[in-house]
């Protein structure tokens, strides 16, 4: 595939650069509060569709199912056809499902809905990923990733909040209706203000079948991918878990109110606002640490957790806001696994990488909370009115199989990816040690 000459046509990481990340921040923390619209309205949810434990977290896995199955392809439409179509298809796709789930009177309905909801959300954080990394400096790109990372979940916010102010005072369904109208207003910003990049001639890459099949190959044997996709995989699902679904039931089960457990899904939000970027200005200024920082952080969460789950009786609600805050942490250091994919790829192949790093989290969450549910079932099979404190924190102890799974996968890749570094350019590991997260032969683009 010949390279295509690059002209700059617009300046990079000035304002025309802020203004297309306003508007695509703004779909993505869209994208955000329907993600996680659930997570609040699982009880309600629960007595609506007169469903089981391990039914109302089909609704979230099956989401979340289609979101990760969906990432590999989206990288590669986004490869293809750039960033603006496929946040727009996104925008559209979710807006459908939202309005689908407002008038949803059986669970079959509502499994259609999260399908739809699951589609249009994986379109969006990669496109989001893929505009930072071309209109904004090789220094502004991780800080500008870390803030997009956090500050889109100020989509949690809206959901954790209003959204349960609005179910109780409007009802299930006009609530539901006036969250889908919301992407109609931001599809004609997206459409007048977004540019897919900076570049004249760079027009989004060509991808032809025989190619398209190498290209993957060659993005799934990079082993820079596979650490970024086990850096997100054991970083990201806890706090996932926590706010899309059996967090707020795990709360209450502790002896909180409705009304503070709702508090504390802000104070995870505003966390991980903080969080962000003081991780990101750490994996700047130490690269070659990356990772193990994200694992630093991972043996944090699963020490907090294991604190709460063995204490005698309900525990404190100061305790509780600490596993809260700390969990929190987990989805702003899931964002490195997309920073190393940075460091192992070209432009041209992010897309893809991006997509096999963020399916990671997901599918980790996925089974996560799968899981969960099978387990509430087994011992509370009367549904949510049964759960006691025993039978939810045996519930959440199933997160220690998947902090295992990833810590073994990040220690093994980080070791790779080291080797692969060496292997192909001596100058690029001197690089990385260094500082560089753009690393000559690997991951700088000659004509950048």
């Amino acid at each position: 595939m010949t390279q295509p000459v690059l002209r700059q046509v617009h300046s990079i990481g000035r304002r025309r650069a802020w203004a297309i990340w306003v508007v695509g921040l703004s779909v993505y923390v869209l994208a955000v509060f329907h993600r996680t619209s659930l997570g609040v309205a699982g009880l309600l949810a629960a007595e609506r569709f007169d469903i089981s434990a391990a039914q109302l977290s089909t609704f979230t896995v099956v989401q979340l199912l289609v979101y990760a199955g969906m990432q590999v392809p989206v990288g590669v439409l986004l490869d293809r056809f750039g960033s603006k179509r496929l946040m727009l298809v996104g925008l559209l796709l979710m807006s459908g499902g939202q309005a689908v789930f407002a008038v949803a009177g059986s669970f079959e309905v509502g499994i259609v809905a999260r399908v739809l909801i699951g589609a249009g959300d994986a379109m969006v954080f990669t496109s989001l990923l893929r505009l930072v990394a071309l209109w904004f400096r090789v220094k502004q790109a991780p800080f500008v990733t870390q803030v997009t990372g956090v500050t889109g979940q100020l989509g949690a916010v809206v959901a954790a909040t209003p959204l349960a102010a609005a179910l109780s005072v409007w009802g299930w369904t006009r609530a539901y209706a006036v969250a889908a109208g919301a992407g109609v207003v931001l599809s004609v910003a997206l459409l007048l203000v977004v540019r897919d990049s900076p570049y004249r001639g760079e027009a989004v890459e060509r991808i032809k079948v025989r190619a398209l099949a190498r290209t993957l190959a060659e993005v799934w044997g990079n082993p820079g991918t596979r650490l970024g996709l086990w850096v997100h995989f054991t970083s990201q699902f806890s706090t996932t878990v926590f706010t899309l679904l059996w967090g707020f039931p795990f709360l209450v089960s502790e002896g909180m109110s409705t009304r503070t457990a709702s508090v504390v899904l802000v104070v995870m939000t505003v966390t991980a606002m903080v969080a962000g970027p003081v991780i990101a200005a750490v994996t700047a200024r130490s690269p070659f640490r990356r990772s193990q920082l994200v694992l630093g952080i991972v043996l944090a969460i699963a020490a907090s957790w294991a604190v709460v789950l063995l204490w005698p009786g309900p525990a404190p609600t100061g305790l509780l806001v600490a596993l809260a805050v700390v969990t929190a942490v987990g989805g702003p250091s899931s964002l490195v696994g997309f920073d190393l994919a940075r460091t192992f790829h070209r432009s041209s192949h992010l897309g893809r990488a991006s997509g096999v790093v963020n399916s990671g989290g997901f599918v980790a969450s996925l089974l996560c909370i799968a899981l969960i549910g099978v387990v509430l079932d087994v011992r509370a099979p009367g549904g949510p009115s049964e759960y006691t404190l025993t039978d939810m924190r045996v519930a959440m102890s199933v997160q220690y199989l998947f902090w295992a799974l990833g810590a073994v996968q990040l220690v093994r890749y980080r070791r790779k990816g080291l080797r692969y570094v060496e292997q192909v350019s001596p100058d690029a590991l001197a690089a990385l040690r260094s500082g560089d997260t753009l690393l000559p032969g690997i991951s700088r683009d000659p004509d950048r």
